[in-house]
Formats: C-alpha cells, sequence, structure tokens
C-alpha cells in the first residue's frame, strides 16, 4: 500500500478520530512523523510545550522513586516483598494485607469494588489462621538458615513445624452427598 501523502511504502496505519468518526490513514515513517508531530509555528509555543515535557518526566521520575521504595517493602511474617508480588501477583500470606494495605486497597477497589470479602468462607477459617501464620514464619525462617548453613537452628525450627502440623485438625474429607 502507498502512502497518502507521497507514493513512499505505507508503513503506519493510523486511524483517528474526527467527528466521532474513525478516518483511516496510511502512511509513511517521515509523513506519520509530520503528521504525529506537527511543525511548531513559532517559540512561544514551544516553551509550554517543553514545560509540559518536563513536567511530565518528572512525575515519571518521582513514581519511578516510589515504586523504587515500594519494592524494597517486606512482610515480617512470610518475607514476600512487595515486588514479588506485583511480579506473581500472588500474596504470601494472610499478614500482606496488613503490610501492603496502603498500596492494596486502591487495587482492590478497582478490582472488587470492595476492600472486604463479602462472599463464603470455608468452615473453620478463622479457628486456625493464627496457627497459619506461625507455620509461614517459621517454614521462611528455617530457609533462611540453611541458607546461612546454620544446620543446628534450622533442624530445631524443622521439629517446631512438626510439633505444629500434628497438633493441627486435619482437613474435613469431601462429602458424598
Amino acid at each position: 500500500m502507498k502512502c497518502q501523502k507521497c507514493d513512499k511504502q505505507a508503513t503506519f496505519h493510523i486511524t483517528d478520530l474526527v467527528d466521532g468518526e474513525p478516518n483511516e490513514l496510511h502512511l509513511c515513517e517521515d509523513c506519520a512523523q509530520s503528521f504525529l508531530a506537527p511543525a511548531v509555528s513559532d517559540a512561544s509555543d514551544v516553551m509550554p510545550a517543553m514545560a509540559g515535557l518536563l513536567a511530565q518526566q518528572l512525575a515519571v521520575g518521582e513514581t519511578a522513586e516510589e515504586l523504587a521504595r515500594l519494592d524494597k517493602q517486606v512482610c515480617p511474617v512470610c518475607g514476600i516483598s512487595f515486588r514479588e508480588f506485583r511480579k506473581q501477583g500472588r500474596l504470601g500470606c494472610p499478614h500482606d494485607y496488613t503490610c501492603f494495605s496502603e498500596e492494596l486497597e486502591p487495587l482492590l477497589m478497582n478490582i472488587h469494588d470492595e476492600t472486604r470479602h463479602v462472599g463464603k468462607v470455608p468452615k473453620g477459617f478463622g479457628a486456625n489462621a493464627e496457627q497459619q501464620t506461625q507455620l509461614i514464619r517459621l517454614r521462611r525462617e528455617m530457609k533462611e538458615a540453611v541458607a546461612r548453613e546454620d544446620y543446628e537452628k534450622a533442624s530445631k525450627l524443622r521439629d517446631e513445624i512438626r510439633g505444629i502440623e500434628e497438633t493441627r485438625q486435619p482437613p474435613m474429607p469431601p462429602s458424598t452427598a
């Protein structure tokens, strides 16, 4: 397909809305550049445009700094960082909702229009939530002890985990009804 402004090969296909109607343009690279960035007529127009670009760059810089600060934030219970949450899309433990509440609330409102759970919950859910949190913390500590090659502490933590798991109530078998 040829450019609508000259006879070169069209490499840009732009759909522009004019008065609510789609208007398709097929342009070469040079014509597309002149279409997308029209020439500025005088220097007085350049200053506001440059100021706008500078303000936009500063806002991006502030956002990047804020994101870097958030990415370093870590849950004290499970050890997941906010960066890991952003990459995986999963939290590490129930305590993360408290730890990252400021960042999660707008996200939850956007997705669910609620910040509290209003649906069903499994039977006996609240009964062993504290044990679950403790197990997550102990497993993280054991993993860190192994990484430091502190095998004595790791074996003590392993035994503590086993003790908690043995005292926990077994899950209810699925009903056949």
